[in-house]
């Protein structure tokens, strides 16, 4: 590796861990009660972080699809937000089994290994495990069967993939990640919400041409772009350093979740 491109890598790293800090002390401040749990896929297990909301109904369940850095305690904190938002919210750990000795994403010695061992990940492999955790949920006396699916940048495309793959859906949240192919469309069954940052062009560039072709396959596709905000504002904007920018757009995005999951 050359050396500038070693340079930004560490910073990169270093920036990832540092913001693990204050998302795990808002975990261990949180009153609502998470907990790690095995779901078994065929002879494989999914390690997964479920958290329940304080409630005194059964709630809708939520299907947390996590960034490019694999299973983090920021991912473990945004699965505790959407609890308190109403949801029973479970976060697969989808490089589970991938990692060394077996392990999952914790296990791997680098950040650009976990991203190297990501994008090994099959769309088959990754509906399987979502599939999985989806009946998990479903068979939980706290989840009133409703279910919605969220991600995060690469989480975020994939939660716009599952939404192609399972009809059983009442909403997918799409966090600044890229959309389908467009003839895939047509299989959605659900309403899509799209939360993008206007500076984070790679992708929200395909904003108007996903509204295109989610109206022309007569689906409901609502996606949002947040003035000054940058990919990744969900959790920039939860870090203390953030800036406004970020911080607004998280903000609006959380209220929004609150507003989606009233209607389901």
């Amino acid at each position: 590796m050359k050396p500038k491109f070693l340079f930004f890598g560490l910073l990169l790293c270093a920036a990832t861990l540092q913001a693990q800090d204050w998302a795990k002390a808002n975990l261990e401040k949180s009153p609502r009660h998470g907990e790690w749990v095995d779901v078994a896929n065929g002879d494989r297990k999914i390690h997964c972080f479920i958290v329940y909301p304080e409630a005194s109904k059964p709630a809708p369940g939520m299907l947390v699809i996590h960034e490019i850095f694999g299973m983090t305690d920021w991912v473990r904190s945004a699965t505790d937000q959407f609890a308190a938002a109403g949801f029973v919210a479970i976060a697969p750990d989808l490089l589970s089994g991938m990692g060394p000795n077996g392990g999952g994403s914790s296990d791997f010695k680098s950040g650009d290994d976990v991203r190297t061992a990501i994008f090994k990940l099959t769309p088959d492999r990754v509906a399987s495990d979502l599939n999985a955790c989806a009946a998990y949920l479903k068979s939980l006396s706290s989840v009133n069967g409703k279910l919605a699916v969220a991600g995060f940048c690469w989480g975020g495309g994939q939660s716009f993939n599952y939404a192609c793959r399972q009809s059983d859906l009442k909403a997918a949240l799409v966090f600044y990640g890229p959309p389908p192919p467009t003839a895939d469309l047509k299989s959605i069954a659900c309403p899509v919400y799209g939360f993008y940052g206007e500076s984070d062009n790679r992708i929200t560039s395909t904003v108007d041409g996903t509204k295109s072709a989610m109206k022309d396959a007569g689906k409901t596709y609502q996606p949002t772009v947040f003035d000054g905000a940058g990919h990744g504002f969900m959790r920039m904007g939860e870090d203390p350093g953030g800036s406004a920018a970020n911080k607004a757009a998280r903000e609006k995005s959380w209220a929004s979740v609150k507003e989606i999951i009233s209607g389901l």
